[in-house]
């Protein structure tokens, strides 16, 4: 076993350090299609159904009906991998994501003219990237899969006409399974490389909190809190390979600590008319909190047990902003049609981005519509393209070689919303 068989383990609690709404990284945005259709802009203004218990739990008091809310966005995102060199030889197909989905739902019921309940289940962040099996930088990264999903119950109060409240505590739960390869210390990159598996899980506790100020009837702030959480991943490492590194073979306890950061998110929303309503929202993310990743295996055994029982990884991120415009044009009594710009901070740079997450800053398209049949019945569908600048891959390592590339990321979203109102 070797410094790869930790890098792996720090790997799955860097997948979950991006995290909430419009973060950088790889965050699932998609917790609501009905502001996906606006690319989020006034997230924690808008409070147009049951959605808001993750956009704004002080939204709910805006809800004047009990509903639910459910939907399903899809992701297919691509990559091109160019000017790829490295020490060892090696594939650099790319479009290493494959398609994946993230599920929402919601519930909201308002308890007399202050108090109103709701529960939320969404998936804040998710990560999968899968090279193929000779990638070049495959020793830096290979297969990553790693899910989060949250649970919300959710108090909103509204103490008068103007300034509600609302506060929920999140239940989040993540687990993840990776798959890498193992440099081989006697011939690297030969094809007598060794393999690494490792699972791990952990239930966690934050809170979102969020503030309404409607200023007129027509005109509303909003601003949501998403706390930081701590977490304590423990896992399995299993090891397989020949030479020098089958002395270290076997299974091993792994343990991480991350503590994921806390964000702002700021929004207005305006009525200039009965069709025309326009969205404008920042979010800022302490991203400045990973600074490192620190993860302990137990029980090493092997001539490199040295290298690996306590491995720390510099990644010094940075705190980020994001910021987003939209609009809506209600065509009709039941047509309503929106679209929305975004531009997204990456928290990554340079020196310490990783083919695990080669993101970079971020620019969002997107366009929705509702149509409402009826009065207890909204359809909401939401597209969303979005394109990142030129990442750049520069890696030196003395068991790993070198590998160097740029990565070209880009990603279309489509998701639909149900809600029916009782």
């Amino acid at each position: 076993m070797s410094k790869r068989v930790v890098k792996t383990s720090l790997f799955l609690a860097l997948a979950t350090a991006a995290s909430h709404s419009v973060a950088g990284g790889f965050a699932i945005n998609e917790q609501s299609i009905s502001s996906m259709g606006t690319a989020f802009a006034g997230r924690s203004s808008s409070a147009d159904d049951a959605s808001t218990v993750f956009g704004n739990p002080a939204g709910m008091a805006r809800i004047k009906r009990e509903q639910v809310s459910g939907g399903l966005a899809l992701i297919y995102a691509k990559t091109d991998i160019d000017n790829a060199s490295g020490s060892f030889p090696g594939s650099n197909d790319g479009d290493m994501v494959p398609f994946i989905g993230a599920p929402m739902g919601y519930y909201v019921k308002p308890l007399n003219d202050n108090w109103s309940f709701g529960l939320g289940m969404y998936v804040p962040f998710g990560l999968v990237t899968d090279y193929e099996r000779n990638f070049q930088g495959r020793y830096y990264g290979d297969r990553s899969e790693v899910r989060v999903i949250t649970l919300q119950p959710t108090l909103s109060y509204r103490f008068n006409e103007q300034l509600s409240v609302g506060f929920g505590p999140t239940i989040n739960r993540i687990d993840g399974e990776l798959t890498s390869y193992l440099a081989n210390p006697a011939s690297p990159g030969r094809g007598d490389d060794g393999k690494v598996e490792i699972k791990g899980d952990d239930t966690a506790l934050g809170f979102n909190f969020g503030v309404l100020f409607e200023i007129t009837p027509q005109t509303r702030l909003g601003m949501t809190y998403h706390s930081k959480v701590d977490y304590r991943l423990k896992g399995d490492t299993t090891v397989s390979g020949s030479g020098v590194i089958a002395t270290s073979a076997g299974s091993y306890d792994a343990t991480l600590e991350l503590t994921t950061p806390e964000s702002l998110d700021f929004s207005v929303t305006h009525e200039l008319d009965a069709d025309w309503t326009i969205y404008a929202g920042s979010t800022w993310t302490r991203w400045s909190r990973l600074e490192e990743i620190r993860a302990d295996n137990k029980g090493v055994v092997g001539a490199l047990k040295g290298n690996i029982s306590s491995i720390v990884e510099e990644q010094n991120w940075h705190d980020t902003w994001s910021h987003a415009v939209g609009a809506a044009y209600k065509l009709n009594r039941q047509w309503t049609l929106r679209a929305g710009f975004a531009v997204d901070q990456s928290p990554t740079n340079n020196t310490n981005r990783s083919p695990r997450i080669p993101t970079g800053d971020r620019k969002v398209f997107s366009l929705g519509t509702a149509w409402s049949p009826n009065d207890d019945v909204t359809i909401d569908v939401a597209y969303s393209y979005l394109i990142e600048e030129d990442t750049q891959i520069n890696h030196t390592s003395a068991s790993k070689g070198n590998y160097r590339s740029t990565y070209k990321n880009s990603a279309h979203g489509l998701g639909t919303q149900v809600t029916y109102r009782f």
